[in-house]
């Protein structure tokens, strides 16, 4: 192979830190196709021999009103529209890179594609016997059906997910008994819309929660029973994994005030080495073995970043989430004793495509 390719966003900075992450390793920078040409439907441009990675859209507006429709990019909704179009201009690039000789993609479209789906990646990893939460089966409709179900299951507490979103867009803890509930959320009501926030908003009027779980409810939920967390110093704790060709090779604690621990959200990264205390030697190795299980559901995936959940009692463990792009975590080095000792997680990843793809040589052609 003489070149990687990105499909991504130009100037974001998945693209440019892995670019960087390439010039270390004495490679030529890669070529971008942008997400917008993809979704227009433009000419994909795939030479031979190339290896093409397939980065996240990013918060490129046009290529967000692409991929939802018009409308402000902070309006929470239109994941379904979101994934559609998204899986869609990804079986693009596959077959663009398929059409170029002896071109290769380092992604798999069905992995990502149910990544991008909470009730289908749910299921892939309770299939495989990875630890997560018990959900909700089939599709919830609206808040009085919500409640009722929480009530068949005897659940008072709940997180509800929009299905296909992301970065915790949408998402609620929600605490119900009688008329009385607590929903924390990302998502502002505003004018009877949703829109994103940075802020992270509590609602106790029961039609406001009403009204936003109905509006979330057409694009459709995944709602699991509330896992307890693990706490340290007052704030609630997880863990982001990034698990590259099988191996975790970077890990951050999450911490936050309340139950969304979400770096963007106001949460913190937290003591890794209080963290793995804890833990024990044991508890530490079952944590990183069930990351690596759970990425080992996408094999078609060189990296995922694995949302692990550590129990109040600091042994039982629930994977929240796995993200096909969840590997931009700046200024984190490798594990130690992951094998990526100094390595950021995009030069783990290049590292892993040369490994693969250019065993014999140090780096590709300038």
């Amino acid at each position: 192979m003489t070149a990687i390719a990105v499909v991504g966003t130009p100037g974001d900075r998945r693209v440019t830190m892995f670019a960087d992450a390439c010039a270390r390793r004495g490679l030529k920078e890669p070529p971008v196709v942008p997400w917008t040409s993809v979704l227009r439907g433009e000419e994909i441009g795939i030479g031979p021999e190339t290896l093409v990675r397939i980065d996240s859209p990013g918060e490129d507006a046009e290529a967000d009103a692409l991929l939802r429709g018009p409308g402000a990019p902070s309006r929470v909704g239109g994941g379904a529209r979101w994934h559609a179009g998204f899986v869609a201009g990804a079986a693009r690039v596959r077959r663009a890179v398929a059409a170029a000789p002896g071109a290769v993609l380092l992604a798999d479209v069905e992995d990502v594609a149910v990544m991008f789906d909470k009730r289908r990646c749910h299921a892939r990893l309770s299939a495989a016997g990875v630890p997560v939460p018990p959900a909700l089966a089939g599709p919830v409709g609206g808040y009085a059906e919500l409640r009722e179900r929480m009530g068949e299951a005897r659940w008072g507490r709940v997180f509800v997910k929009p299905a296909h979103g992301s970065s915790a867009s949408g998402i609620i803890a929600l605490h119900a008994s009688g008329r009385r509930v607590r929903a924390v959320t990302s998502a502002e009501l505003t004018s009877g819309e949703l829109h994103n926030s940075l802020r992270i908003r509590c609602y106790e009027d029961e039609p406001d929660v009403a009204l936003i779980v109905g509006l979330l409810a057409p694009d459709g939920l995944h709602v699991e029973r509330w896992f307890p967390k693990a706490s340290l110093g007052g704030r609630a704790i997880d863990l982001r994994v990034v698990v590259v060709d099988g191996t975790p090779t970077h890990a951050v604690v999450r911490a936050g005030r309340g139950p969304v621990t979400n770096l963007h959200l106001g949460g913190v990264r937290g003591d890794l080495g209080a963290v793995t205390a804890a833990l024990g030697p044991r508890g530490w190795a079952r944590a990183l073995e069930i990351c690596a299980r759970a990425a080992a559901c996408f094999p078609g995936s060189l990296a995922v970043g694995v949302d692990l959940m550590i129990g109040v009692d600091w042994r039982e463990f629930a994977v929240a989430e796995v993200n096909a792009f969840g590997d931009l975590l700046p200024r984190l080095e490798g594990l130690p004793g992951g094998g990526a000792e100094g390595l950021g997680t995009y030069d783990a990843q290049v590292r892993a495509i040369l490994a693969r793809y250019a065993p014999a040589s140090p780096g590709m052609s300038r």
